[in-house]
This record gives structure tokens, C-alpha cells and sequence, in this order.
């Protein structure tokens, strides 16, 4: 668990309808000493509630950046990321912990990350209903859900991995947050366990919550309602009700499949509207 959750918070912000969370126009850049990587360039992305949704990307894509920019764990350097509908952007760095204590669930890959091995399942969910003001009612409830209730009195070293990304899960969802966001959730799990946890997932999104993943696994794409390809940091399309679609952003920029643009060897193309349709060809 990270350590600045046990920080005392101001007011919590107050959540507003809408997706559970969304970007505009995101940019990340990082500086190193050879120079600066645009690790995001210009992403936007509606998450709704309710709904799992799935980011893919070859490794070097932006999908961790844009996972913990969406979490509230890093900052961004240009654009809109917003939670509930509270734009992070404008936040206190006392504020946006409030934030992300009450309206964001963040599970990391590796269990270790996420539980404390001198807890219990029980003083796990019990730290986390104190730390969002929640109802202790639900935590028990949660435990019921993910199978775990039986496992109460447990310590993380006793459970298997399966278990331990569950709890994290269970930890993660207490208080209903507006999204709980995972990084590769099934990439130490076997197969069966994998399938297991989706569909934990898929119940947390019965809930009401927005559950946003960062994978490659195809069970974890197959079970989400909608998936965002990220290619060099830009967002190259979206599948949604079995829709592939190609994404046009602000600027009208639209990010053509590796397939297509391929044919497109001198980067440039000719364009025409005909009929109400766009048709694009080599020069």
C-alpha cells in the first residue's frame, strides 16, 4: 500500500456525473539526459462507468503513463485528465491525494505492491474502509464477492496469487471510487486464475465502477466492453460493440492502422470527399 494514504487529507472533492474518467489532448514528456521522450502525445479517451475497458500497446506505447496519469500518480504536462469530472490538472497536491484516496483504486502488478504482509485479509479492507470513510458493511460484502470471505483471518504470504491480486481488487473497490485502474492484473497468474480474477473485474463494473486496464493479455481483452490501441504514444484505435475504429483527434489528425500505413511509404496522401464519404489514397 503506498504510504502517503495514511497522510491526513483536506475535504474530500466533490465527485460530478458523468465517466468515470476521461483525458483531452494528453501530453507526458519526460526528461532524461539524452533528451526528452513524448512517452504521450495528444490522447483522448472517455472511460465510462460501469464498463471495463482495456489499453494495448506494444511495450513503449504510453500505456503505464497514461494509467498513472488517469490514477492521479504522476502528473501530466500538457491537456486534461479528469476523475468524476474533477480535473486533476487544477488540484492541490493535498487535494488531488484526497481525490485519489476516495474516487481512485489503483492495483500494481505485483502483489507486493499492493498488500502489507503483516496484515490480514480482514485489517486490509478494514485500513481501507477507514482511510475512504466507507461502510464497513460493504467490505464484507466485497469479501463475499471475491471469494475471499473464508480467507478473512489470512496473512498475503498464505494466499495464492490469485487471492492476493483479489484482495488488492477488493482493497482497491471499497468505497465505490469512480474507477479502480490495474497494470497488467493477470501477467503472473496462470490461466485458470487469470479468468478467475476478469471476472472479479466484470463484477466490480456490475457495480458501477469504471474499470480501466493496462494488458496483454487477450482474456483480459476479450472480457472488456471496450479497447484503446496505443501506438508511439498516441491513441490508434478504439474497439467498441465490436466496432474497430479508427480515432481522429482535436487537431483532426486520424492514426491509420501499421496494415495501412504501410501503403503510405512517402507519409503523405490524397484526400476527397465524395458522396459524404472520405476516401484516402497513396499520391
Amino acid at each position: 500500500m503506498r504510504a502517503d494514504v495514511a497522510q491526513p487529507a483536506p475535504a474530500p472533492v466533490a465527485p460530478s456525473p458523468g465517466p468515470a474518467t476521461a483525458c483531452t489532448a494528453l501530453v507526458k514528456i519526460y526528461w532524461t539526459a539524452t533528451g526528452e521522450v513524448h512517452a504521450l502525445k495528444g490522447v483522448d479517451a472517455v472511460f465510462p462507468a460501469g464498463t471495463v475497458t482495456a489499453v494495448v500497446g506494444p511495450s513503449g506505447s504510453g500505456k503505464s503513463s497514461l494509467l498513472r496519469i488517469l490514477a492521479g500518480l504522476d502528473r501530466h504536462t500538457a491537456g486534461t485528465v479528469a476523475v468524476g469530472g474533477v480535473d486533476l490538472g487544477a488540484l492541490s497536491a493535498g487535494r488531488l491525494r484526497s481525490l485519489r484516496r476516495r474516487r481512485v483504486g489503483y492495483v500494481f502488478q505485483r502483489p507486493s505492491e499492493n498488500l502489507v504482509a503483516h496484515l490480514t485479509v480482514g485489517e486490509h479492507l478494514e485500513v481501507a474502509t477507514r482511510l475512504k470513510d466507507s461502510n464497513p458493511d460493504e467490505a464484507v460484502e466485497l469479501l463475499d464477492d471475491l471469494g475471499l470471505r473464508h480467507r478473512i483471518d489470512a496473512l498475503p504470504t498464505t494466499l495464492s496469487g490469485g487471492e492476493q491480486q483479489r484482495l488488492a481488487f477488493a482493497q482497491a473497490a471499497v468505497g465505490r471510487p469512480a474507477v479502480v485502474i490495474a497494470d497488467e492484473p493477470t501477467a503472473e497468474l496462470d490461466s485458470a486464475t487469470g479468468a478467475a480474477l476478469l471476472e472479479v473485474l466484470v463484477a466490480l463494473a456490475h457495480r458501477g465502477i469504471g474499470v480501466v486496464l493496462g494488458t496483454h493479455d487477450p482474456a483480459a481483452v476479450a472480457v472488456a466492453e471496450r479497447t484503446l490501441y496505443l501506438r508511439h504514444g498516441a491513441v490508434q484505435a478504439e474497439m467498441a460493440h465490436a466496432r474497430h475504429l479508427s480515432v481522429i483527434d482535436a487537431a483532426g489528425r486520424i492514426c491509420l492502422p501499421p496494415e495501412a500505413l504501410a501503403l503510405f511509404a512517402e507519409r503523405r496522401a490524397v484526400m476527397r470527399v465524395v458522396d459524404g464519404r472520405v476516401e484516402i489514397s497513396p499520391p
